[in-house]
């Protein structure tokens, strides 16, 4: 565990505390595009997590984790810094999960800072005297389905981020990978009958949408783990 912490540590000291205040540009910007224009624009309806602000929260903490994952195994591949890495003494699990902890938490923190910033925003905005909060079960649901999205997302990243040379490849094979399974999604949800949405409240959709996200987040870090072979990165 202690090993997986040191990696986390790394990553968070060559990405930010290392990389001048430019590091700090992007999550910044995501923080004030997410915790201020989006309530402003939205007013008080956006305190109520509909599905649409629900699609939003979600669609940030995903393109916050796909826009610096690809940075996991391929940026240390470029700046050469990977065989060192590979050849510390630290097990292989501790330095793959501390890749996908470090994308997780920086992806998941920026949305959960925005979500807590938003509410301060719009109440001062547009309160009435009166400070309007989140729904209790809404705001717990968006934390744990933005959580395993983020997983999702950086599960995926790191599986291309070992098999692919460049940072480049990597973005360009996440967005065009991410774009293929909107259009899936959105498609699969035409096909089902009528039926379906009426015979579940849209509370057990969302429920079910979570423990589907959750069983391939636990697919795809067992299959990425899988593939996570010491000798075969050091010679590549």
């Amino acid at each position: 565990m202690s090993d997986m912490f040191t990696i986390v540590w790394k990553e968070w000291k060559d990405s930010l505390f290392q990389g001048g205040w430019r590091a700090w540009i992007r999550p910044v910007l995501l923080i004030g595009i997410l915790g201020v224009f989006e309530p402003l624009v939205g007013k008080l309806a956006w305190m109520e997590l509909s599905p649409i602000e629900l699609v939003v929260f979600l669609w940030f903490a995903f393109f916050v984790i796909i826009s610096i994952v690809a940075d996991s195994f391929a940026g240390e591949r470029e700046r050469h810094t990977l065989e060192t890495l590979l050849a510390s003494r630290m097990p292989d699990r501790s330095i793959l999960f501390g890749k996908v902890l470090t994308v997780v938490l920086y992806g998941w923190g920026v949305m959960v800072i925005g979500l807590f910033l938003g509410a301060l925003v719009d109440n001062l905005a547009h309160g009435q005297g009166q400070f309007v909060f989140y729904p209790v079960d809404m705001l717990l649901f968006t934390l744990l389905l933005s959580l395993l999205v983020g997983i999702l997302g950086a599960s995926a990243g790191i599986l291309l981020s070992l098999r692919m040379s460049t940072v480049r490849q990597v973005q360009q094979m996440l967005t065009i990978g991410t774009l293929i399974v909107g259009f899936a999604v959105i498609g699969l949800l035409q096909l089902l009958p009528q039926s379906f949405f009426v015979s579940f409240t849209p509370d057990e959709i969302l429920w079910m949408a979570a423990g589907l996200v959750a069983v391939l987040d636990i697919v795809l870090l067992a299959f990425t783990l899988a593939r996570f072979q010491r000798a075969k990165l050091i010679l590549s």
